[in-house]
């Protein structure tokens, strides 16, 4: 069974985060800098939010408001659903498909230790069934 944990292991550790008085636009280019679909939303090492780009569609270009002007506390997603870095990964992936969402904070002992998104959770399960495949074809031919 796969965790979060070794997920997280494998990624860059850096988390990638503004301040809720930030700018949506100023959110966003954070993003692209780090190539990812989301922002933590964090003050003095507390997580308030997350913003995806799901939000900067939704809330900002299909209500037509100023990414310029508005601050990312007015759009972020809270409060945001976390897990631990010992849930394993379907069960983050059941929690992605039935909540809607692709990207969970990853918290240990009330601290935020990464981000796994949608991509990771589904690069996770494919690793794990050429796993089992490889085991089932070794037991096959033995």
């Amino acid at each position: 069974m796969k965790l979060v944990r070794h997920l997280l292991a494998q990624k860059s550790v850096a988390l990638v985060a503004v301040e809720p008085s930030a700018t949506v636009f100023e959110a966003i280019g954070v993003m692209a800098r780090h190539e990812t679909g989301s922002v933590l939303v964090m003050h003095a090492g507390t997580l308030l939010g997350i913003l995806s780009e799901r939000d900067y569609t939704r809330k900002i270009v299909l209500k037509g408001r100023a990414s310029a002007t508005t601050p990312v506390s007015e759009i972020m997603s809270s409060p945001v659903v976390t897990v631990g870095p010992d849930e394993s990964v379907q069960q983050c992936m059941q929690l992605m498909t039935q909540r809607r969402f692709r990207h969970l904070a990853v918290v240990e002992a009330g601290k935020v230790i990464g981000v796994v998104s949608i991509g990771d959770m589904v690069k996770a399960m494919l690793e794990l069934q050429q796993e089992e495949i490889a085991q089932l074809q070794q037991y096959i031919s033995s």
